[in-house]
């Protein structure tokens, strides 16, 4: 029996949106942040931290961020 760690990120949205309103934050940071809250099983408001990224950045910015969020999901280095 092999034992795999799960780390859990806790209120994932509100530390989407923290960092989302951080101007010190990129959106690797950010990205980063949301592939973790996709493996969470705790419930996030997709639109809500989606229309926070647009408010800040642009769509270009949210297809980067959802992009290399799923990259990290699946697995890979989000490159």
């Amino acid at each position: 029996l092999v034992m795999t760690p799960r780390i859990e990120l806790v209120c994932g949205e509100a530390v989407l949106l923290d960092e989302i309103a951080d101007q010190r934050m990129t959106r690797d940071d950010v990205a980063m942040t949301y592939a973790m809250a996709l493996r969470s099983s705790e419930r996030v408001d997709w639109a809500r931290v989606n229309h926070a990224i647009l408010d800040r950045w642009s769509m270009n910015a949210l297809r980067y961020i959802k992009t290399k969020a799923w990259k990290l999901f699946e697995g890979g280095d989000g490159g």
